[in-house]
């Protein structure tokens, strides 16, 4: 089996494990910088070029797309999924993850549990706003933020309304949503694939920090699950359509509250805080989907009509 990881650093953690965990498996892994890929469209002939070589031998491609690029890299992956080559990701689902409002309604009409959000086109009415999610404190969100970036707490009304105001006025868009006190800094990332939890930690953000992202400084520990934090995360990644997924949820005294989907999960903290392969189970997955659309011929028609 000849398996692409689509990744523009191959010396990332994640992608140095998911290629250790197909060569343990005796696999053909290859990185490819999908912003080198040159896509081709013509008639009943979908192609990729890369460095001058036409990627026509992949059976199954890994992205790792990085929210910056995501308009070209899900482009490549369309193109991957036009060839019949299985995508441990769909391209929809990868731009589905990618818009944050999008996803928050996509979840809300899942029923999970969601922290009160509010988003508008640079309202003026910024005071109601504030009210509408319960007051300050309050958390003020970019649609475009990653990684704990682009995101800051308002501890008054005051300050947020200055931030809300200051955002609008740079055209900049914005969620509004409520802050949730009980969680104390800390949120819960699980891990799914193929409809299993296959990892969970708490993470926490140092002291004087609301954050809870690894990039910010916080800290990993193992936590175990309960049963209704583990159906909200197998139910909001199938509501979003993603096999492999970084669920972030809140604790709060409503129940977990999930904050994000994430559709290129980092393996790094995860691994290191259960101390589980999250990389083999990753291409368990991939293989076994390969197998299962070699089986059924059907499936392979199936993905070139919706790509």
């Amino acid at each position: 089996m000849q398996i692409g990881i689509l990744s523009r650093n191959p010396k990332l953690y994640s992608t140095r494990r998911l290629v250790e965990a197909a060569e343990k498996k005796g696999y053909d892994i290859e990185v490819i910088d999908h912003l080198k890929c040159d896509i081709v469209i013509e008639q009943d002939n979908p192609t990729i070029y890369y460095q001058g070589r036409k990627l026509d031998y992949f059976d199954a491609i890994i992205p790792r797309i990085g929210a910056s690029v995501t308009f070209y890299g899900a482009a490549v992956v369309r193109q991957f999924e036009m060839m019949d080559v299985v995508s441990a990701v769909h391209s929809q689902a990868l731009v589905r993850s990618r818009d944050k409002l999008r996803s928050l309604q996509i979840l809300a009409s899942a029923g999970v549990g969601l922290p009160k959000t509010v988003f508008t086109n640079y309202s003026r009415e910024v005071k109601k706003l504030i009210e509408s999610v319960g007051g300050s404190p309050l958390i003020v969100k970019l649609l475009e933020g990653t990684q704990g970036y682009g995101v800051v707490l308002a501890p008054t009304k005051k300050a947020a309304e200055s931030m809300i105001e200051a955002f609008h006025s740079m055209k900049a868009r914005v969620i509004v949503q409520e802050f949730i006190e009980e969680s104390k800094g800390a949120d819960i990332r699980a891990f799914v694939v193929d409809g299993k939890v296959v990892g969970a930690m708490k993470r926490q953000g140092k002291e004087g920090e609301f954050r809870s992202n690894l990039h910010q400084g916080g800290s990993g520990s193992l936590i175990k699950l309960s049963k209704q934090e583990r159906a909200v995360a197998l139910t909001a990644a199938k509501a979003m359509g993603l096999p492999i997924a970084g669920v972030d949820m809140l604790q709060s005294s409503r129940g977990p509250l999930i904050l994000e989907v994430n559709s290129s999960p980092g393996l790094e903290g995860i691994e290191n805080t259960t101390g589980k392969d999250i990389a083999s189970s990753v291409i368990n997955y991939v293989a076994k989907t390969v197998d299962e659309r070699k089986k059924s011929p059907s499936k392979r028609r199936k993905v070139k009509r919706n790509a």
